[in-house]
């Protein structure tokens, strides 16, 4: 089993599930709730474990502190293949199981959705990300991250050398949150010239048609059925050397990384991604002029809709909340990095984290 590492913030509880009945594992990290009851998705994965799932929920307390919402970092992990099974099932389970833990409020992630949520609440009577029938505002359907990453692009772009209208754009994972990226940059003026998905990923010079890419997925399961004179098909970690000026991450942790951080050929990173870029690749892309902006920063679009939703705010309210803290938090830290010479990770983090200790100061923990 994983050790558990614990610092000055957290994590406060770490909460291993089992259901020999159900034949169901998981984990919940509660990491901080100083600002607030913790807030964080639910990832299913057949290799999910403790220790993703505690960089996950430090991750949220970092995103929802510098985004000023009050709420703390969680994260939850089922041990299953999301494809497999009676998913409703194994999400009523967890969710008996996780009623008691009042301190988190589990949001859709990696494997789960918004109807995975209405099951949760109906068992626990919280749950972020619900469908529009209850009530909620579906951060995928909605595209919440993706119109978060496209704000966060607008004011990152001129920092790297860019202007966002004209720039073309690779998206390794071409999931919920690489297809609205994809459709609110466009509608900024990028140009989409690569994109990714677990079967392969596809690029054309001139651009892609996000429209047509989704129809392609729909019918096939992937884009790589993607057909347009001049197209060329390639690996899924091939991506990462396609020439481009704004790269986006948007599929699982650690994808930049030493072996491949040299061939990025991008002015601009942005995280779409929760830890898509090892600590060692951070230092490469800064020593090579390359504007790397954090996952907590630029992707915090889906729990600022979240938190939006848990305090009754409207569909509108919640978009103007993104506009306007994503907005301000990319430019305050890029910023901050630039006078004081640091990473824009390690100057972001150290600002959310000095909101947390002075916030546990004063409370219970």
């Amino acid at each position: 089993m994983c050790e558990i590492k614990h610092d000055e913030m957290g994590p406060l509880k770490v909460v291993h599930l089992h259901s020999a009945k159900a034949g169901l594992d998981a984990i919940v990290v509660v990491d901080n709730i100083a600002l607030g009851p913790a807030m964080g998705g639910v990832r299913v994965s057949p290799s999910v474990g403790l220790l993703e799932v505690q960089r996950l929920a430090r991750t949220m307390t970092l995103k929802n502190s510098i985004a000023g919402l009050p709420h703390g970092g969680g994260k939850a992990g089922i041990v299953h293949d999301p494809g497999k099974g009676d998913k409703r099932q194994y999400f009523k389970v967890f969710a008996s199981l996780i009623k008691g833990l009042s301190e988190y409020i589990p949001g859709p992630d990696m494997g789960s959705d918004e109807e995975c949520m209405a099951w949760i609440y109906e068992e626990t009577g919280r749950a972020v990300g619900l469908p529009e029938r209850m009530g909620g505002l579906p951060l995928d359907k909605l595209g919440a991250t993706g119109f978060g990453l496209a704000e966060c692009a607008e004011v990152a772009c001129p920092h790297a050398g860019l202007e966002l209208a004209g720039s073309r754009v690779a998206i390794h994972g071409f999931g919920s949150v690489g297809k609205a990226a994809a459709r609110f940059m466009l509608e900024k003026g990028a140009v989409l010239v690569a994109a990714a998905d677990l079967g392969g990923a596809i690029c054309h010079p001139d651009g892609l048609d996000p429209a047509e890419l989704l129809k392609v997925k729909e019918k096939t399961g992937s884009i790589v059925g993607y057909e347009c004179p001049g197209t060329s098909c390639m690996k899924p970690e091939d991506i990462f050397s396609v020439p481009c000026d704004i790269l986006i991450p948007a599929a699982t942790a650690d994808v930049i990384n030493r072996d491949n951080v040299y061939g990025i050929k991008a002015r601009l990173v942005l995280q779409g991604a929760n830890l898509p870029v090892t600590r060692e690749a951070e230092e490469v892309l800064a020593k090579r002029g390359i504007l790397s902006v954090p996952d907590f920063i630029a992707n915090a679009g889906g729990v600022i809709m979240a938190a939006m939703e848990y305090a009754g705010k409207s569909r509108q309210e919640a978009f103007d909340a993104i506009r306007e803290k994503i907005r301000s938090n990319t430019g305050l830290i890029i910023g901050k990095a630039g006078a004081e010479n640091k990473l824009p990770w390690v100057a972001g983090a150290e600002l959310a984290k000095s909101r947390v200790m002075e916030a546990m100061k004063n409370g219970r923990y």
